[in-house]
């Protein structure tokens, strides 16, 4: 039984998002989820321009608000930068429409970020996400991830951020 264990946290990890790696492509529709809109979102999207994707358990969103307002002061060029905030719906114990509320509001607050909604935690086990988390990434241009950390970042990794996304801008 150990072994298998340990066969499968080997997996896991092959799958884990990666600094210098190809995002791997995936979608969310229908069930599985999607934007706020109800419309079908892809991985293939976060190309051409640099992007910043938050995937978040709605338990820890404010984890990581000082990044999004560090973000927002920075005034980036929305014509080479993006912003993705992909929620964990399965993680929390709040109803789906307590989430989507929550959600149109942050919407409000940041309105040039694309709100999406992860209903099986697809990505958790299609990218090997941190569960039950607040996950940062930084995809550059041509679908490759240039920055990954999990948790709660401080303000050398927030600067190590901002610098990898002018970087690859």
């Amino acid at each position: 039984m150990r072994i298998f264990v340990l066969f499968i946290l080997s997996l896991v990890s092959c799958f884990a998002l990666e600094v210098g790696s190809p995002l791997p492509l995936t979608s969310l529709s229908g069930e599985e989820g999607g934007t706020l809109d109800q419309s079908q979102w892809e991985s293939a999207s976060l190309t051409r321009k640099v992007h910043v994707v938050f995937y978040v358990d709605p338990d820890e969103k404010n984890t990581n608000n000082h990044v999004s307002e560090a973000l927002k002061k920075e005034q980036f060029d929305r014509n080479v930068y993006g912003s993705v905030a992909i929620i964990n719906m399965a993680a929390s114990w709040l109803p789906n429409w307590a989430l989507e509320s929550a959600l149109e509001e942050k919407q409000a607050t940041y309105p040039d970020t694309l709100y999406v909604k992860d209903m099986h935690k697809k990505l958790i086990n299609t990218w090997g996400l941190k569960d039950y988390s607040s996950n940062v990434y930084v995809i550059d241009k041509d679908g490759i991830v240039r920055f990954v950390f999990e948790g709660k970042l401080d303000s050398v990794s927030i600067q190590r951020l901002i610098e990898t996304i002018r970087t690859y801008m």
